[in-house]
């Protein structure tokens, strides 16, 4: 007989507003706790050093998650000219010093608009990605590097913020596509520049719909009720909210649960929201007018099965 998961069966999606100093691990355990929660997942790792909008995902809401890790994410920025450290942001060790000069606004313009559109990034040692079965920070760790394959990224917008020829720092705020690395950003900004660099501030500001204007400190949901928590989650469909509709007619809905077909679905393409008679039930991937995946959510905060 299977062993009863503790803890309450809630489905839902918060946006922490995650601490510095924190794992996004941590963060989540923290979270989980706080709501009592069976099942729960963060989307979209954030640095210890890096704060701002981190998804967690509840119960059967985590089968978004996949969803979530490939949307595009915006943030604001700091890089600190002069020093280039082991990580790319303030973790690391300083393993290169370059005075930077005193630019002016043209020159930085000219320089990131390098970096906007398509381009490729080569992703740094200290990241997640794995080599032989390990993660490439474990590597960099132990003085190990290896060569790393060049990814296309997209760069939707980069805009200037702020320079202080003061403090060698420029303010950057960035909208992209999955896969880049901010650090990695920073660096190659400072190198164009003809210095060294590293983040000393990054803060993640959205991640597909989900933004800063939803999101919630750790503080913010220790001091709400049981009640007022379930309240404050947010439903598998928003992130969704952007693509279209499709409802099941009646007739088609046992075997559409039965087979996941349906009929007439010939101009769906990409992910569309599946509504029933009772409203939203799912979404699904169109592939000229087949379904190639789908994924179900329950209706309600708790579940009953």
């Amino acid at each position: 007989m299977a062993r009863k998961r503790k803890g309450d069966a809630i489905n839902g999606i918060i946006i922490l507003n995650k601490p510095k100093g924190l794992s996004s691990n941590q963060a989540l355990q923290r979270v989980k706790r706080l709501f009592n929660a069976q099942k729960a997942g963060h989307t979209g790792s954030l640095d210890p050093m890096a704060t701002g909008v981190l998804p967690i995902c509840f119960g059967k809401s985590t089968r978004i998650s996949q969803y979530l890790l490939d949307a595009d994410k915006s943030y604001f920025a700091t890089i600190q000219l002069g020093m280039t450290t082991d990580t790319g942001d303030t973790e690391g060790k300083i393993i290169e010093e370059k005075a930077a000069g005193k630019y002016t606004i043209e020159q930085i313009e000219n320089v990131l608009a390098l970096f906007r559109g398509d381009i490729q990034q080569i992703p740094p040692m200290f990241s997640a990605l794995k080599s032989g079965g390990r993660p490439l920070y474990e590597l960099a760790r132990e003085g190990i590097e290896i060569k790393r394959t060049p990814r296309d990224i997209s760069i939707y917008s980069l805009k200037l913020l702020n320079y202080s020829p003061e403090k060698s720092t420029i303010d950057i705020h960035v909208k992209c596509s999955k896969g880049t690395y901010i650090r990695t950003l920073g660096m190659d900004i400072a190198r164009a520049l003809d210095t060294a660099g590293h983040l000393s501030m990054l803060k993640r500001d959205a991640c597909g719909l989900l933004n800063h204007l939803q999101m919630l400190s750790l503080d913010n949901i220790e001091a709400l009720s049981p009640n007022e928590r379930y309240a404050s989650l947010i439903s598998s469909e928003f992130p969704f909210t952007d693509k279209p509709i499709f409802t099941i007619p009646e007739s088609e809905e046992t075997t559409f649960y039965q087979t996941g077909k349906l009929m007439n679905t010939a101009e769906l393409h990409g992910i569309i929201r599946l509504y029933n008679t009772n409203g939203f039930i799912g979404i699904a991937e169109f592939d000229h007018g087949h379904i190639h995946k789908k994924q179900l959510f329950p209706q309600g905060i708790i579940d009953n099965d």
